[in-house]
């Protein structure tokens, strides 16, 4: 799938990501599938403020509109959003711009961060890695699709808990593949 030419580093590192942790280890079970059809989209947002990742974001969800070939698309911003919490403001920002344009029930957000840490949850607790990633990325999804995945797969809400118990094994080769992944 088409991906954005200003950075093929970042968008590099999380093909990488996705294909040697994610799939590799079925975190998501649901990435294989799009990853080997190549229906993901990479695209880079150059931006370093919150109006220009917000339009990147819009922009987005715009090309999924006409572009229904392209089964989900990860948007990855490689400055700016070094801080966590300044990652958790965009997300919130970026739930209510979906909202603001009509998106809700069209399209989610996932969130990725290197420093991603689930709340109540220790920052060194190997389970945060099912949501830390090369660099701060939004993956949006389609609604419909991940129903349709959600509905033909066993116990879906297994799935976070399988993850962490997986991340979490003593020597695990998963969080091996995640930390190297993530450049940590």
């Amino acid at each position: 799938m088409a991906s954005s030419p200003e950075c093929p580093h970042s968008e590099t590192r999380a093909r990488d990501w996705l294909s040697r942790f994610v799939i590799e280890h079925d975190i998501c079970p649901f990435a294989g599938r799009e990853f080997r059809r190549e229906a993901i989209r990479y695209a880079v947002s150059e931006g370093a403020d919150l109006e220009s990742w917000l339009q990147a974001l819009a922009g987005e969800c715009q090309r999924l509109d006409a572009e229904p070939e392209i089964a989900t698309t990860l948007l990855i911003f490689p400055r700016g959003l070094e801080a966590f919490e300044d990652y958790l403001d965009l997300l919130e920002f970026g739930e209510a711009l979906l909202v603001s344009l009509g998106y809700e029930g069209i399209y989610q957000l996932a969130s990725f961060h290197p420093d991603y840490v689930f709340e109540g949850v220790a920052p060194d607790d190997p389970a945060n890695f099912t949501n830390r990633s090369p660099a701060p990325m939004l993956h949006l999804l389609r609604e419909a699709a991940l129903e349709r995945a959600l509905a033909h797969y066993p116990d879906p809400e297994a799935i976070p808990e399988r993850n962490m118990k997986v991340l979490r094994a003593p020597e695990s080769p998963a969080l091996a593949a995640a930390i190297a992944a993530s450049g940590r």
